[in-house]
């Protein structure tokens, strides 16, 4: 059963995977992501059913289009796989528990606004408030299944103290942090917190140590100057994804 979970929250995440390419590449352009159908950027023909495997295709097609053979990014099989592991691991960690689907959305939105943050150094309001929306959803409903008020009641209280915190670190420096952080601070500290305060707490420090190690380096091999902006949204998800996954035994010592 716990094999067949994974194994299935797999190949949803590589189903997923393959919707987020869509968001990734039409929501910062404005466009809609249910219509026009997927097409080839070069050429624009339609990619069809046998074309559209999540990473398969890509290989059998040697990361080129069928019908002009340009190059296809491997942006596309990476992101598919990544949401994938995500998936896998986010079943490993909480198996067949309520809460299960609600950390999967917060993954999958998760992974599309790190990529877009990447290249736009934007996240797009529609995809935080989405998945925002969905996540506390899923939440609730988990809650009332389960019962344990408390622990929505906790998720609550961070989400609107990460808001908090955000919003004023936004309002001394908009340089530093942008508002898009402000806007997905509430659903980390809400899904973090439904796990427990120390979850938050983890989560927040390991975004930042994160960020700052990588902005060491980058800064000292001449990548990036420390004039430059830092995709933030990214590392606030990195620690979000520490906290849930190394949180049960980084915590540990905490609980006795």
């Amino acid at each position: 059963m716990f094999g067949a979970l994974i194994v299935g929250c797999t190949l949803l995440g590589l189903a997923i995977g393959s919707f987020l390419n869509v968001v990734i590449a039409r929501v910062p352009e404005g466009r809609s992501v249910v219509s026009p159908p997927s097409a080839c950027p070069s050429c624009g023909a339609p990619i069809g059913a046998r074309d559209n495997i999540p990473v398969v295709s890509w290989l059998v097609l040697r990361g080129r289009c069928r019908h002009c053979h340009a190059a296809i990014s491997a942006q596309y099989p990476l992101v598919e796989a990544a949401c994938g592991v995500l998936f896998a691991g986010t079943a490993a960690r909480f198996g067949t528990a309520w809460v299960l689907p609600a950390f999967l959305a917060l993954f999958a939105g998760l992974l599309a606004l790190s990529v877009i943050d990447v290249q736009t150094l934007r996240l797009p309001k529609s995809v935080v408030y989405v998945d925002s929306l969905i996540v506390a959803v899923l939440l609730v409903l988990a809650t009332a299944v389960t019962g344990v008020w408390h622990q929505l009641g906790v998720g609550a209280i961070c989400g609107a103290a990460w808001f908090v915190v955000f919003f004023a670190l936004n309002f001394a420096s908009p340089r530093l942090l942008g508002f898009g952080d402000v806007r997905l601070a509430p659903v980390l500290g809400l899904a973090l917190g439904w796990l427990g305060v120390g979850y938050v707490v983890l989560g927040f420090l390991a975004a930042n140590l994160i960020g700052a190690v990588v902005g060491v380096i980058l800064i000292a091999t001449r990548r990036m100057s420390r004039e430059q902006q830092i995709p933030y949204g990214v590392f606030l998800a990195a620690g979000c994804a520490v906290a849930v996954f190394a949180g049960p035994v980084l915590l540990r010592p905490f609980h006795h």
